[in-house]
């Protein structure tokens, strides 16, 4: 088994560079099923989740390769499969995003119900009920669903999201650009990686507008054409850095950051004491003496709190002075890291979706278990400022969602390592 340890040893500082963004590239690579041609694709992040989606697109006949260490060509000229392999769907939810593309490409999907963290509940009815406004034909089973568009393809309809999932909105974003006719998603997630799936498509062909708002029109297109396209930065990865930076009290200069896509992460750094510094090339200086503030936070769909932030921001909270308070609105059973906390010396306390934590002078090492890719990198974080050594153990999930984690670290000067035993 591998676990990650971390010995506390002071402040940050350095330069780290942020990856492209998971949550944008794993729908992209899925979207390359569209295309009658080549597609490339730059900084692509090197995750497992990453790697599976490769290993999702070759079962279903694509060639994949990687041109460099963050350069993909994807050319899937000759998908012929609909079915997508039930171990793979098993092991990570965002697989579930093909379907979108082969209902539309091809006709028909058929697909196991998706894996992934077990954050909470996160129902795949949206994506079905924007699969029936096109006309498709769905047949649930247990474990297993399959979609069927009409003879002659899909038609474009109007969808209404009962809630903005980001999930969902892609993949009928991507049913929809084959469709014959305009489709129109009301109450569409807002993401950034809503937007850079967007440009993707219309780089294709696709004719799409209204991304990154509520409602968002798509045209249908008759074929879409290979495209090169860059990924966007990660911005759950950027905010955990400048999280870190600010617990430690540390100096760090976080580059690849695009700071419209964090702005709520920004505000409450400066709430709790951090000073934060925005270059012209698309970098954040944060920069922190330690002594951190109490706060409240709210999770929110985009372009409120993420979700994804909660965890590490909770970690920072369990130094800071005076009590905090978090309200976890998105997911229900996001408060899995609280019990790891607290074997380090947190004090928290939990009731329902929310949260209280009183602030400590210093937390002490202990052994913890990831219980999710976000509660990973909060434990990881909590060990950077704990007394002591703290053993995080489960780091597969880190690994899912963190290019190059403890690397990145060990360059801003923390004491973190890998272990099998």
């Amino acid at each position: 088994m591998e676990y990650i340890r971390v010995r506390g040893n002071g402040p940050l500082h350095g330069t780290v560079t942020i990856s492209g963004a998971k949550n944008a590239a794993l729908p992209i690579l899925a979207a390359s099923l569209l295309a009658d041609g080549e597609v490339v694709l730059d900084q692509v992040p090197r995750l497992s989740d990453i790697e599976i989606m490769v290993e999702v697109l070759k079962a279903l006949h694509a060639e994949v390769e990687y041109l460099d260490d963050e350069t993909l060509r994807i050319d899937a000229s000759k998908v012929d499969v609909t079915e997508t392999p039930g171990d793979l769907m098993n092991r990570m939810r965002a697989s579930f995003v093909v379907m979108g593309p082969l209902l539309s490409r091809l006709g028909e999907a058929h697909t196991s119900m998706p894996g992934g963290c077990n954050i909470g509940e996160r129902p795949v009815d949206l994506h079905l009920k924007g699969f029936q406004a096109l006309g498709a034909e769905i047949d649930e089973e247990p474990g297993a669903v399959s979609a069927k568009a009409p003879q002659g393809g899909l038609k474009g309809g109007r969808v209404y999201m009962d809630f903005p999932s980001v999930g969902a909105t892609q993949n009928i974003m991507m049913a929809a650009t084959l469709a014959d006719g305009e489709t129109i998603i009301e109450n569409a997630a807002k993401e950034p990686e809503i937007v850079d799936l967007a440009n993707f498509l219309n780089k294709m062909g696709a004719r799409v507008r209204g991304a990154g708002t509520s409602n968002i029109y798509i045209e249908g297109v008759k074929k879409l054409h290979g495209a090169k396209h860059t990924i966007i930065p990660d911005r759950i990865e950027a905010l955990t850095f400048l999280i870190a930076a600010a617990m430690t009290g540390g100096e760090v200069r976080v580059e690849n950051v695009l700071s419209d896509h964090i702005r709520p992460i920004l505000a409450k750094l400066g709430e709790v004491g951090a000073s934060l510094e925005e270059t012209d090339d698309d970098a954040i200086i944060v920069r922190s003496n330690g002594r951190l503030k109490a706060t409240k936070i709210r999770t929110l769909p985009y372009p409120g709190f993420p979700t994804d932030a909660q965890a590490q921001f909770m970690a920072l909270m369990t130094i800071a002075q005076g009590q905090s308070h978090v309200e976890e609105t998105v997911f229900e059973n996001r408060f899995m890291h609280v019990k790891e906390l607290s074997r380090m010396g947190a004090l928290i306390v939990t009731d329902g979706n929310q949260a209280s934590i009183r602030g400590v002078d210093r937390l002490k090492g202990a052994k913890v278990n990831a219980t999710d890719l976000r509660a990973g990198a909060a434990l990881v974080l909590a060990g950077l400022v704990a007394e002591g050594e703290t053993q995080v153990f489960n780091v597969f999930h880190l690994d899912r969602g963190y290019d190059r984690f403890e690397e990145k670290l060990r360059g801003l000067g923390a004491d973190v390592e890998r272990f099998s035993e």
